[in-house]
């Protein structure tokens, strides 16, 4: 007999009313004590003198126990008849007690008395406790819930419940004697802890170390292929003498709760990892992240390929859509193994996919589950779950899931879809809207860089822009729209637009800033009820900066003004840099506060690098960081412009893109020879008009265009006649030999001449309307002195004097 079977039958199985541990008296047929065990005298207080031989009332008043009926002898463990009783303690006091009698059935009879009995009696709280704990075991054994199992120190089964034997669904003659690794192939899954139930149970013989609530996956021996999940305790058995007796398992299964938990954490892990991105194929590979292997062995999403372009879902040719898988993971890939690129796929008719793309709806077996991506009623792709042939199926609460996780899959790659759309639209718009190349000018040379904003930003307002003006000047803005997305773009059009229409009118840099500041602070009435165009309130709740330059090749004046941007970098030729303090202005459509200009004079050879805080700011790294790296490459300035951007880029922005678009312009200026200059001084006086047309033709002779005298005497005579007859003080003629003829009179009034038609009794009022006809433009601009008028004729086309620009 082993340990437990022995301790089986100790007392406390047998009761307290046992007769090797109770108090018993034996009595003879006349009802007197003759015997008396030490477990009676420790109960009722008398000692074997005192009360053998005295009749049986003397601790135990009338009336008398009925007798027992013929039974089991006592010793047995069982007894027929029990009853409560008061007794009487030797000291005199009452005492609650349980009494049995049985009757001596191998015992003499006394003359004539009748057979001699045993009385055998126990405290009655102790009888209490023992039914009690009896009723406790006895519910355990057949009532409980929980699994109970009994392993011997050889860690074989002994001993399992009604509720583990439902469970397992064997008898224990059957399973009796075998290990628990061969009940249950499987592992815990608890960290910290043995993996197999053989090791756990090792240990707790071991060290008396009890595991409490430990998680075991495995396979009923009744059920194999079906996962089971259990709760186990396992703690060590020993009888009151401290002797191990093996040990006890109670196990619960908790299948259905840890799949929920597990289902609930799964969408908790989905909601946290799928969308984080607006991109369709970084959100489906996210997808199969998520669901491998925790919810499936291999998981494949494809998207229509309409779709991925961004585009409505597009059924194609036939009703039969074109796929394209853009994501695949299966539990067996390798380690670090780099996602797949996309690529086209077709189904078989009859194949799930296909019948789910045919039907629209979700296709499943055991263990496979197809679900279509749907956005709006409308499929999208599909996204396939497998669990392969040796894993468990897919029941009702998990397919659900996959159907939720799809669900949260479709809402994010649909939104991604959205953007692409707008993305690849408010991309078309910029690009159609910044210049695609740059008009050559004579003024300077001039490269530029692009880079737009990374997907995750969307697209951004920066621009730039040369603009070429009167007198061989050129006008160089940068701006920086703040935002992404169509409006950012749409604002960006109409500021550069607007500010190449001002632009023309030659508006001196901080005039101009003015009047783009008044236009784009509109009031929300003005543009409601039409009265004005351009730039609007949106525009400035959106934020805009801007730098504006002009750069006279005459004079190598540059005259710059910025509305809270940042201000230019400036490179004299031999390689000093620096970032002039310019007035800094607030930014577009704030209003209230003036534009200051600043001017300084550039040899002829400098650099100028406009451009937007996109190309600065990179990382952690801030704006003076940024100003520092641009100025260590512009300082090499006798490189190409091209290799110059080249390598500012490549310092500044080493991943090739930022979150925000960044534009850089490089400009070196030129300076005109004087070759191409002729410039005059003439009084304000009738006769000048005649030594003006004089001196014009003898330059044009010295240019070898002769064949523009004729148009340039008539321009000459009206410009320089409308000065003397309408402004005061000396008259400035100047003739400029650039891409074309430019003519300019400058005088110090401020009214601007006016093209009029001419009745026909008129006298006058017909010289610049001739003007206009004889010249490509012509037009005003003004300085703090005066008005200048200029005209530009084109050179003959075989003239080969004419200056070629370069760029």
């Amino acid at each position: 007999m082993n340990a437990w079977n022995a301790a089986a039958t100790s007392a406390d199985f047998r009761g307290p009313l046992d007769v090797t541990r109770a108090a018993t008296a034996v009595l003879d047929a006349r009802g007197r004590v003759i015997g008396w065990s030490a477990a009676a005298r420790r109960l009722l207080g008398y000692a074997p003198e005192e009360i053998i031989g005295r009749p049986v009332g003397t601790f135990l008043p009338e009336p008398e126990p009925a007798p027992a009926p013929d039974g089991p002898a006592p010793g047995t463990g069982t007894l027929t008849d029990i009853g409560t009783r008061s007794a009487r303690h030797a000291d005199g006091h009452r005492l609650p007690v349980a009494v049995t009698i049985c009757p001596l059935a191998d015992a003499l009879p006394a003359a004539g008395t009748g057979p001699a009995r045993v009385l055998v009696a126990t405290g009655l709280d102790d009888l209490r406790q023992w039914e009690a704990r009896q009723a406790m075991l006895h519910g355990l054994a057949t009532q409980s819930p929980v699994g109970l199992a009994i392993y011997d120190n050889d860690l074989r089964l002994t001993w399992f419940n009604t509720s583990y034997g439902r469970e397992i669904g064997l008898p224990l003659g059957e399973l009796s004697g075998k290990r628990a690794d061969e009940l249950y192939p499987g592992e815990f899954v608890t960290k910290g802890y043995p993996r197999g139930l053989d090791a756990v149970m090792h240990h707790v013989l071991a060290t008396g170390e009890p595991f409490l609530d430990l998680h075991f996956v495995g396979e009923q021996p009744t059920d194999p292929g079906t996962e089971h999940v259990w709760s186990c305790s396992y703690y060590r058995l020993q009888d009151p003498d401290g002797r191990v007796l093996g040990v006890c398992e109670d196990s619960f299964d908790i299948t259905d709760r840890y799949q929920a938990q597990r289902r609930l954490n799964l969408l908790v892990e989905a909601g946290r990892r799928i969308g984080t991105t607006l991109d369709m194929v970084g959100t489906a590979r996210e997808v199969t992240e998520v669901a491998v292997p925790a919810f499936a062995a291999t998981v494949t999403v494809d998207l229509l390929r309409s779709v991925l372009a961004g585009g409505d879902p597009d059924p194609g040719e036939g009703g039969v859509p074109e796929l394209v898988r853009v994501a695949s993971r299966s539990r067996d890939d390798p380690p670090g193994r780099p996602p797949h690129p996309p690529y086209p796929v077709a189904y078989r008719r009859g194949t799930l996919p296909y019948r789910s793309l045919s039907s629209g709806g979700m296709i499943r077996t055991e263990r496979t589950v197809v679900v279509p991506l749907r956005a709006g009623g409308t499929q999208m792709g599909l996204v396939t779950f497998d669990r392969g042939a040796t894993s468990a199926v897919f029941d009702g609460g998990e397919v659900d899931l996959a159907d939720e996780l799809v669900v949260r899959a479709a809402v994010s790659i649909d939104n991604a879809r959205r953007f692409a759309r707008e993305h690849a639209a408010a991309l078309t718009l910029q690009r159609n809207l910044l210049p695609q190349r740059l008009s050559p000018q004579s003024a300077v040379d001039t490269a530029y860089r692009y880079l737009p904003s990374d997907d995750r930003a969307g697209v951004g307002g920066d621009w730039f822009d040369v603009i070429g003006l009167s007198g061989t000047r050129v006008g160089l803005v940068v701006g920086d729209v703040v935002g992404h997305g169509l409006q950012a773009a749409a604002t960006m059009g109409r500021l550069r637009t607007t500010v190449r229409a001002l632009a023309r009118l030659d508006l001196a840099p901080d005039e101009l800033l003015g009047r783009l500041d008044d236009l784009v602070g509109q009031t929300p009435e003005d543009r409601a009820a039409g009265l004005v165009e351009g730039p609007g309130p949106d525009d400035a709740a959106t934020g805009v900066t801007c730098l504006y330059a002009v750069y006279d090749p005459v004079s190598r004046h540059c005259t710059m003004a910025r509305a809270g941007h940042p201000p230019p970098a400036v490179v004299h030729p031999g390689g000093e840099v620096t970032f002039p303090d310019l007035p800094a202005g607030p930014p577009l459509g704030l209003g209230g506060l003036p534009f200051e200009s600043w001017e300084t004079e550039l040899p002829a050879g400098s650099m100028l690098a406009l451009f937007t805080d996109g190309l600065l700011r990179c990382g952690d790294r801030d704006v003076d960081a940024g100003l520092a790296l641009l100025g260590n490459v512009l300082r090499d300035d006798r490189r190409p412009l091209e290799e110059l951007c080249d390598r500012a880029v490549a310092a500044l922005l080493p991943g090739g893109a930022a979150p925000d678009d960044a534009a850089l312009l490089l400009v070196r200026t030129r300076e005109l020879d004087a070759r191409q200059v002729a410039a005059w001084e003439l009084p304000a006086e009738p006769a000048a008009v005649a030594a003006a047309r004089e001196l014009a033709t003898r330059q044009l002779a010295s240019w070898d265009l002769a064949e523009l005298s004729y148009a340039t005497e008539l321009v000459v005579s009206e410009l320089v006649t409308n000065a003397v007859r309408h402004a005061s003080g000396p008259v400035h003629l100047r003739l400029l030999r650039d891409l074309a003829l430019v003519t300019e009179v400058s005088d110090t009034g401020h009214t601007s001449p006016h093209l009029r038609y001419a009745a026909s009794d008129d006298e006058g009022g017909r010289g610049l309307f001739i003007v206009a006809q004889l010249v490509q433009r012509w037009g005003t601009r003004y300085v703090p002195s005066g008005k200048t008028i200029w005209a530009e004729q084109a050179f003959p086309p075989d003239y080969p004097g004419a200056p070629r620009p370069v760029g």
